[in-house]
């Protein structure tokens, strides 16, 4: 199995090219090319163009969720934004906060962070920020947001209850969470748990769905409830990648499955 750092560096590297293309479109047949074999990220993603605060050109197809759609976030409040890419969910925010709030976007690769940049001088928000930083290690204050979201990021993150627990660092208490991400029911075959290049998919990377809400809850947060769930079924042509034809069919008839769920957790 690759080491968190060599997750971390291959993650970097595909989302940083996603950043230069302008475009979500890595799957193993898509315009990246033959030889890639990343997930098409449009097979989980949600419609965003209906919500106020909507912004094209930040929109790379990257989430399996709508978590600003039902997190909660009232005028004036601070909320930070895990994994912000182009900021997508950070400009769909600011739309609700207002201009007596504000919204910090962080994302751990610096191509995302100069296209966030690039779009927000576009539009001009002055209470708008995007930082350089990992999840694990927020360069956040203690009890600095009223609100963190994050869509189909932290399931990227090789050490969970550390972003958890930094989650529940940077949050004011009476403030909470909302999140949609990448969980498992069963157990996926080995050859798509020991493919590192599926962890930029959202999908080697994902942990039971008990086990995500166990680490939710170790780090300190009430009251966690999931509020949506989706099934995510990928294609015979993407799962041939990983697996043969007897492990595919193994796969199908088994009772394992791969959810986005968007999920709130309060810190008391």
């Amino acid at each position: 199995m690759p080491t968190n750092n060599e997750i971390k560096e291959m993650v970097k590297e595909k989302y940083g090219d996603i950043a230069e293309k302008n475009s979500s479109c890595c799957g193993p047949t898509s315009c990246c090319g033959s030889d890639s074999k990343i997930v098409d990220y449009t097979i989980m993603k949600d419609e965003y163009s209906h919500l106020e605060g909507y912004v094209p050109d930040a929109d790379l197809g990257l989430g399996c969720g709508l978590p600003t759609e039902i997190a909660g976030i009232k005028e004036g409040d601070t909320v930070v934004d895990l994994g912000s890419g182009a900021g997508n969910d950070v400009f769909v925010s600011r739309a609700i906060v207002g201009s007596t709030g504000k919204v910090i976007g962080l994302d751990f690769t610096q191509q995302m962070i100069d296209k966030a940049n690039e779009n927000n001088r576009k539009l001009g928000f002055n209470n708008v920020e995007f930082h350089l930083g990992e999840i694990e290690n927020m360069p956040i204050e203690n009890d600095a947001t009223d609100v963190v979201v994050s869509n189909c990021v932290l399931n990227l993150v090789p050490d969970k209850q550390k972003a958890f627990a930094e989650m529940y660092r940077i949050i004011k208490p009476g403030g909470h969470f909302c999140v949609s991400d990448i969980v498992l029911k069963g157990e996926l075959p080995e050859g798509l748990q020991k493919s590192a290049v599926m962890y930029a998919g959202c999908v080697a990377g994902a942990v039971q769905q008990e086990e995500y809400l166990k680490l939710i809850e170790e780090a300190g947060f009430k009251n966690v409830e999931i509020k949506k769930t989706k099934v995510i079924d990928l294609p015979d042509d993407i799962l041939r990648n990983y697996l043969t034809d007897d492990e595919l069919k193994l796969y199908r008839d088994s009772n394992t499955g791969i959810f986005s769920i968007t999920v709130v957790g309060y810190k008391s």
